[in-house]
């Protein structure tokens, strides 16, 4: 799982985050004594170089900043060795440009991994740019479920109410610059469809 808040232990360094992704795979004392094979510790740094954190590896969490906080929650999901990654508004606390970084990479690594992911995210312009596939609910029921392309104004209305969706869908109307409402999707990436 990651997590939109990142869910850090700021006091522990960046490794030590990334590493903890494990201790559910080590012994009660090997947990406690934070004790981690030699093989763990050459996942994690290769996760690291991935994320583009190979540098900050003895940075204390709290010394980081947002994205760089997500990229540590993406590398401690990896370490898991999932197949699926459940990941809960990875952008909400984001600027845009870090949003649409973290959006590739998740992208990227569930491509490198044949990873498939589950993305609950509130941007409906990054879920057309970055997934294979949208699935809209309302009021716990299922809306929609198609590719990004087939999201009109009528499906968005569908889902989340009556809104000017114009800017979101590309159907643009320049009465109404900032209609970016919030969304909440699920959205399966991945090579290979979805779970």
């Amino acid at each position: 799982m990651i997590f939109q808040n990142y869910a850090l232990v700021e006091r522990l360094s960046v490794m030590e985050n990334v590493l903890s992704g494990r201790l559910a795979y080590l012994g009660f004392w090997r947990s406690f004594l934070r004790q981690f094979p030699s093989s763990d510790i050459k996942q994690a740094l290769n996760l690291l170089e991935r994320v583009g954190l190979e540098t900050m590896f003895d940075k204390r969490g709290d010394a980081l900043s947002g994205g760089q906080k997500q990229r540590v929650g993406i590398a401690r999901a990896l370490m898991q060795n999932p197949k699926l990654l459940l990941v809960d508004e990875p952008t909400a606390s984001l600027d845009p440009k870090t949003s649409r970084q973290i959006m590739r990479l998740i992208c990227e690594l569930c491509r490198e991994q044949q990873l498939a992911a589950v993305i609950n995210i509130h941007d409906v312009v990054l879920a057309q740019q970055f997934v294979d596939r949208v699935v809209g609910l309302r009021a716990g029921k299922l809306v929609f479920d198609g590719p990004p392309s087939a999201l009109t104004e009528k499906t968005l209305t569908d889902i989340y109410g009556e809104e000017d969706w114009s800017t979101t869908t590309g159907e643009t109307d320049e009465s109404d610059e900032a209609a970016a409402a919030a969304i909440d999707l699920l959205k399966p990436i991945g090579q290979g469809g979805h779970p």
